[in-house]
């Protein structure tokens, strides 16, 4: 299993419209609206990198209010 936290900056007004969209996702665990520089903070799990990245390209990007997105993966050091 891959983990990441997935930062999102959506338009103004539209992070908690896009949290909530994002949080019925599969593979979503949690979907949190935050200040600062980006507007939502999303922690997913997916079986593989590829898969974490099409869940990101193929579905997270495609959801209205979203400019940019930034995938952290987890690491266990």
């Amino acid at each position: 299993m891959v983990s990441a936290y997935i930062l999102i900056l959506t338009e103004v007004g539209k992070a908690a419209q896009v949290a909530e969209e994002v949080s019925q996702l599969e593979g979503v665990e949690a979907a949190e609206d935050v200040t600062g520089p980006y507007d939502v903070i999303v922690r997913a799990q997916a079986e593989t990198v590829d898969d974490l990245g099409k869940m990101v390209v193929a579905k997270i990007q495609s959801i209205d209010g979203i400019d940019r997105t930034l995938t952290c993966p987890v690491v266990h050091l």
